[in-house]
């Protein structure tokens, strides 16, 4: 069975925070002590589910939102360290960052951006699915 243009959307926007998440922890993967529940890092098929990093995006409808619909982004460090809150931010900067990078290059000729809203970040913009 083919998947649906929304599940190859999916996909190719989670490959990007895959990316991102393998980039992180060859960088900074021996920062913190990993969660005790969870595998080392790619261990699992599933990046979010190992690792000291947990990065993905939901999407939402946008109600109430300054930019409409689009995807949240989620990063977390999965640990049971304290995290100060301006490491927090520090690391949603750098997630950011080099989502913005690396969107254009996933989603050619798709306007596509990456912008504070509210307490979150979220990916928003042409939300078609093209010619996927």
């Amino acid at each position: 069975m083919s998947k649906s243009k929304l599940e190859r959307w999916e996909d190719r926007l989670k490959s990007v925070f895959d990316e991102i998440d393998a980039e992180l922890e060859a960088e900074y993967g021996h920062r913190a002590r990993r969660h005790p529940n969870r595998p080392p890092a790619g261990a699992t098929s599933n990046r979010e589910d190992d690792g000291l990093f947990d990065l993905g995006a939901a999407f939402t409808v946008g109600i109430g939102s300054l930019h409409g619909p689009g995807y949240v982004v989620q990063a977390r460090i999965a640990t049971l360290d304290r995290i100060p809150p301006a490491i927090q931010e520090k690391f949603e900067a750098e997630v950011v960052r080099r989502l913005k990078k690396k969107l254009p290059r996933a989603f050619p000729g798709v306007a596509l951006h990456v912008d504070r809203d509210g307490p979150v970040y979220k990916i928003h913009g042409d939300l078609s699915l093209g010619s996927l």
